[in-house]
């Protein structure tokens, strides 16, 4: 079981604070199984972080700041059918932020990212706003040993597509508040996968979202719920 852990500045989402996706799979890594992870502050990049037990799980902190907890979750989601390879091509040339991007540079969705550096996700809706996705080729530094994909990439994957799922055509800046994941089957690497999800609805200045990486033959290999915090109009950040 890991005992401190460390968020490479690689592995962002705005400049300066990790990838929320990235960061939950990161605590994750010390969960059996399934897991939900709750994010309580900015996780720092290239800091060593302290992983310490909590009363149902465990937690991460910088110092005496905590930065996320979680815990072992069995995930409950209806889950869709994957959009074929085909529709996700073209799907994500409807992504709607190549340009205006808020973080341009996020690891998972930044278009500003140098080649085969970030993952390159970019949903755009399939027929509608009811869901969205885009293709998927893992690149090789992001792999086990085996060829699979490291489980918090698999985390990242699952992190941004919902946030445009949730928040539909015109996004505005929001935060992840809580991720949870299960992977049902290895995420191959040497394959193209498609990346879909889907809104879950809202209350209030929370937003919710399905997510899912999926072979192009439909096997669902893992799946997300997240929720987005909108931030509120004064707020310049996430």
């Amino acid at each position: 079981m890991l005992d401190s852990a460390r968020i490479p500045a690689r592995f962002n989402g705005p400049p300066d604070s990790g990838n929320g996706g990235y960061s939950c799979g990161v605590l994750a890594s010390a969960i059996e199984g399934p897991a939900r992870v709750r994010l309580h502050r900015p996780p720092p990049l290239d800091r060593d972080l302290d992983l310490r037990a909590s009363d149902d799980g465990v937690a991460l902190f910088d110092g005496e700041t905590r930065i996320a907890s979680g815990a072992a979750a069995p995930l409950e989601l209806d889950i869709p059918c994957a959009p074929s390879l085909d529709q996700a091509r073209q799907a994500t040339r409807r992504y709607p932020c190549y340009q205006g991007h808020v973080f341009p540079t996020c690891f998972v969705c930044g278009p500003g990212r140098p080649d085969d550096d970030g993952l390159n996700l970019f949903p755009g809706p399939v027929d509608d706003w009811s869901l969205l996705a885009c293709p998927w080729q893992p690149a090789r530094d992001l792999l086990a040993a085996d060829g699979t994909v490291l489980p918090e990439i698999v985390w990242a994957a699952l992190d941004c597509p919902g946030y445009f799922a949730c928040l539909g055509e015109h996004p505005r800046p929001a935060v992840l508040g809580e991720l949870q994941v299960q992977r049902f089957a290895p995420v191959p690497g040497a394959e193209e996968l498609v990346v879909y999800a889907w809104p879950l609805g809202r209350e209030g200045r929370k937003c919710f979202a399905g997510s899912a990486v999926a072979r192009p033959d439909d096997e669902v290999l893992a799946a997300g719920r997240a929720t987005w915090i909108l931030l509120r109009q004064e707020s310049t950040g996430v």
